[in-house]
């Protein structure tokens, strides 16, 4: 029996843009859901219970991110933000509502159906954790407390190894400064991101080729980190 296409509900009021995303994804594999307002997408996220969720900020009849933290109190899978808002205090307090991804506006649709895969990776992911997070060739054993790089073991530090254990549980997403100082200071720290600075660049001196020129631990300027495999 084939394996039914995932399904992706289009949230975006504007006509032309929704098109646009739905026609993108009907043409590689996708069965796109349309909504134009907050009322049709909590109907149609409750009634099909969607794969992913394509998410516009500016919403006619609500607040996108007031929809994005309602969705969130009962929508595990992934969301993704596709906005006009590209100050960097949108992506965060986006990032920080719960969304998976955020892509601004205009973007193209190879860049979009990746972002996509690779969020609806981690969903499939997240619902089977496994003890050991891999990305490229790191792996970090959450039993062992262990970490190797192309099987040799990377020493690291308590503190280190609560951040990096954060990245690859996110890896290949966007992981806001608050996330991770909340998974290595507690919730209750503060915002001050000079010691997540300093904890990254060792980090990287540890899990770098070139920590001068990271390929792996990337920084997203007034945001967060990302991790890759480093391809």
């Amino acid at each position: 029996m084939p394996t039914p296409d995932p399904v992706i509900l289009v949230v975006e009021d504007e006509a032309p843009i929704r098109r646009f995303v739905v026609a993108g994804l009907a043409a590689h594999g996708f069965a796109p859901l349309e909504a134009a307002t907050a009322t049709a997408a909590l109907m149609a996220a409750t009634s099909r219970r969607p794969d992913a969720i394509l998410l516009d900020l500016g919403l006619p009849d609500r607040d996108g991110l007031d929809l994005l933290k309602d969705l969130r109190g009962w929508y595990d899978r992934p969301i993704i933000v596709l906005s006009a808002r590209g100050r960097e205090e949108d992506k965060v307090a986006g990032l920080d509502a719960g969304a998976d991804d955020y892509l601004a506006k205009p973007f193209g649709v190879p860049e979009l159906l990746a972002r996509l895969r690779a969020a609806l990776r981690r969903s499939v992911r997240d619902q089977h954790p496994e003890p050991v997070l891999i990305c490229g060739d790191l792996a970090l054993d959450l039993v062992a407390h262990r970490v190797t790089r192309s099987g040799e073991e990377v020493h690291l530090t308590p503190l280190e190894f609560a951040l990096l254990a954060e990245l690859l549980r996110f890896a290949g997403r966007l992981v806001s400064h608050r996330q991770l100082i909340s998974a290595g200071w507690g919730p209750q720290a503060g915002p001050e991101s000079a010691g997540l600075r300093l904890v990254v660049h060792q980090l990287r001196r540890k899990i770098e080729e070139d920590p001068s020129q990271p390929r792996r631990l990337h920084t997203e300027v007034g945001i967060g980190y990302r991790l890759t495999d480093g391809a």
